[in-house]
């Protein structure tokens, strides 16, 4: 319960905007952001030109942006990801400064590369920060990034899909609990996902490089694995699914897709692990109380 946890959500509610507007008026926020006022401005004639209660659109003019949430779903922060060519630039702001010094910068910039480098295939992901901005400077440096140039206002660190990759595959990049897949089960779900995208296969698709591969014969009969049923503690509800394809979905009779929230949040963790997961737009706290039934340890290796 004590790692910190951030979700980046790409809906921009005129409350958000009004948040925004906020934390760029604060100087200790803004001291080392370009054009911060020039931002804020833009985000006051926004809200004033329109009543839509949406205002997504005004947001992702020129990049994508994502407000910052922590784990009781307050708006610490925000992301902006501007893709030019193969490259991508990220800008971070910890807006919230009763959340500073909580390592929540370092772990909104592992959900920034996560988009970054799974849903918008960037090749390389920029970071540009002045050179007095200690507190940011650690927070990419810890994530993986390295140092490509500087001038004495400007330090210029990288991330190269390649070294994310490795990085999240040697668990570097993830402060999340361990987790294990069948070969079987890997080469499937990477052949689903080559043909589809959407936000959560960017979940799914980050869960499966970061997973320990192992043969089916040799998973832990606690292993939640495709078509297990499990019982969980979803908060305070005790519920029973099952992980199943996508083919074989029904929410109702509580088979629940890989595609989905709850799906891609349970596959490959062990009875008694808890995780924090974004479902429908609030975060929740999974626990996987048992598995009732795992195929490979009944030796249904073809299911």
């Amino acid at each position: 319960m004590n790692k910190p946890f951030i979700s980046l959500c790409p809906e921009i509610t005129r409350a958000h905007a009004l948040t925004l507007m906020d934390w760029l008026e604060d100087e200790r926020v803004t001291c080392y952001l370009s054009d911060s006022r020039h931002v804020s401005r833009s985000i006051g004639h926004a809200i004033d030109r329109t009543q839509l209660p949406i205002l997504t659109h005004l947001f992702n003019q020129g990049g994508r942006f994502f407000m910052a949430f922590d784990r009781h779903d307050a708006p610490v922060g925000f992301v902006r990801l501007i893709k030019t060519g193969p490259d991508c630039e990220i800008v971070l702001v910890i807006g919230d400064s009763d959340k500073w010094g909580r390592n929540l910068g370092t772990r909104t910039i592992l959900e920034g590369m996560k988009l970054a480098f799974l849903d918008m295939r960037a090749k390389k992901l920029i970071a540009k920060i002045h050179p007095d901005n200690t507190r940011s400077l650690k927070a990419f440096v810890r994530s993986g990034f390295v140092l490509e140039s500087e001038t004495p206002t400007l330090k210029s660190f990288s991330m190269a899909a390649g070294r994310y990759l490795q990085l999240l595959r040697e668990g570097a990049v993830s402060n999340a609990t361990k987790i294990f897949i069948t070969e079987i089960d890997k080469a499937r779900l990477e052949q689903l996902i080559a043909l589809e995208t959407g936000p959560a296969l960017v979940e799914l698709e980050h869960e499966l490089e970061r997973a320990i591969v192992v043969k089916p014969q040799q998973v832990a009969s606690n292993v939640v694995t495709m078509n297990s049923r499990a019982l969980l503690q979803l908060d305070d509800e005790e519920i029973e699914v099952a992980l199943v394809y996508p083919e074989d979905a029904d929410s109702n009779s509580g088979k629940h897709s890989v595609y989905s929230d709850i799906g891609a949040a349970i596959l490959g963790y062990q009875e008694g692990d808890a995780i924090d997961w974004r479902i429908s737009d609030r975060t929740r706290r999974i626990e996987i109380r048992k598995v009732l039934y795992q195929p490979e340890a009944a030796g249904h290796f073809h299911l």
